[in-house]
């Protein structure tokens, strides 16, 4: 099994043009679906999943969906504290935090602090998240520390710059998905997916459940990860 799944969770406005509904109505019924890969993660010991709820991209949208998205998130953090403390699920937050509403950040903080000791499964949710953001954040403070002297540049590795992202501490991503169909990755944990198998459905993301999840992870299991070696097994063997 994959330790660290992520999973831009794309199509909420599209599954609700198709019945004629309003987008918020999309993301209402993609909250049901976050609410069931969560479930189905923790029951499969996945130890991280990181969803990608909001880009920094994504403030550029009309601003009734943005507070729309933001009163969903309140909801949602209200309505799943307890079962993520039940399931010993810690939630935790990348990206530019700050720029989120007051009132989003109080009840995020809430949970986080209520689920701080949780240790089977880390909820990782990308809110006014940007891959090139991070990785700008964490240039700028490996020059800081290079500057004041507590860093040398010629001894920065892989593992420097692993330390100085928002994902710092966590496993890098194993498997990523991305629901609608859409075969791009969008500014999502650049850094962190170098190595990571990908998965492209079409499904829509109100519509991703658990049986389809189960299936990615099946495919998953299946594939060769060679991190740029040569195959353990070459053309006409059999793979023991």
């Amino acid at each position: 099994m994959p330790n660290h799944v992520a999973i831009i969770m794309d199509g909420n406005g599209r599954w609700a043009k198709k019945r004629l509904l309003n987008r918020i109505s999309g993301h209402e019924k993609g909250a049901d679906a976050v609410r069931t890969i969560v479930q189905t993660a923790r029951k499969l010991n996945i130890a991280a999943l990181t969803l990608y709820a909001f880009s920094t991209e994504n403030w550029q949208r009309p601003q009734p969906e943005i507070s729309g998205l933001m009163l969903l998130l309140r909801r949602f953090l209200a309505s799943e504290r307890q079962t993520l403390i039940d399931n010993e699920i810690r939630l935790n937050t990348i990206g530019q935090i700050d720029r989120l509403p007051k009132a989003v950040r109080d009840n995020l903080k809430a949970v986080m602090d209520a689920t701080a000791t949780n240790t089977k499964m880390v909820l990782n949710l990308a809110l006014s998240y940007g891959a090139r953001a991070e990785i700008v954040e964490m240039v700028q403070q490996i020059a800081s520390k290079a500057r004041q002297g507590t860093v040398d540049p010629d001894a920065i590795t892989v593992d420097t710059i692993a330390d100085h992202l928002y994902t710092r501490g966590m496993p890098e991503v194993d498997l990523l998905i991305r629901t609608s169909g859409e075969m791009r990755v969008s500014n999502f944990l650049l850094w962190q997916i170098a190595y990571a198998e990908i998965f492209f459905t079409p499904t829509l993301w109100p519509d991703f459940g658990e049986d389809e999840f189960v299936t990615i992870l099946k495919d998953y299991q299946h594939r060769e990860r060679r991190f740029g070696a040569i195959p353990i097994t070459q053309p006409g063997q059999q793979r023991p």
